[in-house]
């Protein structure tokens, strides 16, 4: 799974694939968190992280949402 940055020990990964699984998604791990977030909604499919960092993948995700949307 690509990393596709990282910041604040922010670590955000997306998987590749042509078939993958709806809805689109990037996996957020933050020190022993892991966590799935949909791209379109910003809402948790799984796991957690803690606030701040959700604040700032949030925030992340708005910025970079159409390259998201397009991988």
């Amino acid at each position: 799974m690509p990393t596709l940055s990282m910041f604040f020990g922010i670590i955000v990964r997306m998987y590749y694939a042509p078939k993958e699984h709806n809805p689109p998604h990037i996996h957020v791990y933050y020190q022993d968190h892991i966590t799935i977030i949909d791209i379109t909604t910003c809402n948790t499919l799984v796991g957690e992280i803690p606030p701040k960092q959700n604040r700032l993948v949030s925030a992340w995700i708005e910025i970079h949402k159409d390259e998201l949307l397009a991988n």
